[in-house]
């Protein structure tokens, strides 16, 4: 029988709850695109349920998830009172369509504007989407807009800001465009300040933040080719910044980079434009990332943890004069499924919970908790050339035994043992979910649920230290 036979008369059982694993894999390989996923390993794995922390495969195996659905799951896994939020307004409102209005997306704008006017001392207004990628869009809409139609502009190397057609043109990987193409102009790149691996050879603790000048020196002179000095204009429209990379892997800037990026911006009436798509409400320590670093943003992309993973919701704040409604009137972009009632009503809810716990303070000292232990397990594995954190935003660079070189090919020995389900601690076996970034994809990226607990966050050290030692010494 040849595989297509059998794919096809395994996609015909009534009961797929019936097959195997293997069987499942065989359909999937057969039917679904491969174009909507990663798979990081040969044989991606297959989940059956999950529980704060953890999530469980079909045979009952226990894995320690250390990413969180790429940070959209902040406050764990099956919440009970998110997800009563969904059953609630599932019996009550669950669909409507955005031509009209409901509590839940007049509440939820109000909770998230008044927020931002009262930390950035700016009146603005929200817009909602569906998905990061499509906020982006929304957000490069509202950019155009107000510069009356410029079409440039900057972002950073190692930046992530989505996969549509528009967002790509500002991410910097090629490898999302180069089957494809996109719509305008690509972003112009800026080193990021990627202290560990600084691309101008500087040391943080005297580098005199060379980097943000060097982006300065740009303005200098038309020759420099962004900049026309007689009627003091950009070609640039705005900045795409995240406050700490996601994809690029969780690099934390230096203090006073941020401050003076926006200084020279606002002397070039340029925007900024903040994506807190992956490090928003409070996985950086903050309800904004970009609140560490004392700077006023002009546009917030969100999305991801805003539903705690329970529903696809995103969106932009933006300044008043960026987006009020003579100059971005209705229609100027739509969705049928923005501000859905079931999204907006789990987002009020975990905007209401964020409000009666201090998670500022929590992620802090969990944070911080955590990093020391990322900190000794540096100490004794020469491997792990950085480690770096804010709130629970956490970073282990992987390298080789000199403690500078990418090392890619030890990292996929680590997701490939992780996802095994053998590693023991106290007696018991555990897998563990890690995700992978940085400009060489040699960074383990640590996302772990904000309720974590210092058990788990101690169990997942051990974890670690028994995952390193299997792949570093056999």
């Amino acid at each position: 029988m040849s595989d297509l036979t059998r794919a096809a008369q395994l996609a015909d059982t009534a009961n797929y709850s019936d097959l195997s694993d293997p069987e499942l894999l065989e359909i999937e390989r057969e039917y679904c695109s491969h174009g909507d996923t990663v798979h990081y390993v040969d044989e991606p794995k297959i989940f059956d349920r999950c529980e704060g922390s953890f999530m469980y495969d079909r045979e009952g195996n226990t894995f320690l998830d250390l990413q969180m659905w790429y940070s959209a799951v902040n406050f764990g896994y099956a919440n009970q009172r998110l997800n009563q939020s969904v059953k609630d307004q599932l019996d009550r409102l669950p669909q409507v369509a955005s031509q009209y209005l409901h509590r839940e997306k007049i509440e939820l704008a109000g909770r998230l504007g008044r927020y931002n006017e009262k930390t950035f001392e700016t009146k603005g207004r929200v817009h909602f989407n569906v998905g990061g990628a499509q906020a982006v869009e929304d957000s490069l809409k509202v950019v155009r807009n107000a510069s009356k139609g410029k079409s440039l502009m900057f972002a950073f190397e190692g930046g992530y800001h989505g996969r549509t057609l528009g967002a790509s043109a500002i991410t910097s990987s090629y490898r999302y465009r180069r089957r494809y193409g996109h719509f305008g102009d690509r972003a112009q790149f800026v080193p990021f300040p990627y202290c560990f691996r600084c691309p101008y050879g500087k040391k943080r603790e005297d580098c005199g933040l060379y980097c943000v000048e060097q982006f300065a020196r740009l303005f200098d002179t038309e020759y420099y080719g962004v900049w026309d000095p007689k009627v003091g204009e950009s070609e640039y429209a705005a900045f795409y910044v995240e406050a700490i990379q996601g994809t690029g892997g969780y690099v934390v800037p230096p203090p006073g980079y941020f401050e003076r990026l926006k200084e020279i911006l606002e002397a070039r009436k340029i925007l900024m434009v903040d994506d807190e798509i992956q490090m928003g409400f409070y996985r950086a320590g903050k309800f904004w990332a970009i609140e560490n670093f004392n700077v006023k943003p002009d546009i917030i992309v969100f999305g991801k943890a805003v539903t705690n993973g329970l529903n696809p919701l995103s969106g932009i704040w933006a300044r008043e004069e960026l987006i009020n409604p003579q100059l971005f009137p209705a229609g100027s972009t739509h969705s049928t499924f923005n501000a859905n009632p079931i999204g907006t009503a789990v987002a009020l809810e975990a905007m209401k919970m964020m409000q009666e716990t201090d998670y500022e303070e929590m992620t802090a000292l969990k944070g911080a908790y955590f990093l020391k232990g990322l900190q000794d397990l540096k100490s004794r594995y020469p491997q792990v050339g950085d480690v770096d954190g804010l709130g629970m935003a956490l970073r282990m660079e992987i390298c080789e035994a000199d403690g500078f070189t990418p090392n890619k090919a030890l990292v996929d020995r680590m997701v490939d043992e992780s996802l095994k389900a053998d590693l023991e601690v106290n007696g018991k076996r555990y897998g563990v979910i890690l995700d992978i970034g940085g400009y060489y994809k040699n960074v383990v990226t640590l996302a772990p649920s904000l309720e974590i607990s210092y058990e788990e966050i101690d169990l997942a050290i051990a974890l670690l230290d028994r995952l390193l030692h299997r792949v570093i010494k056999g």
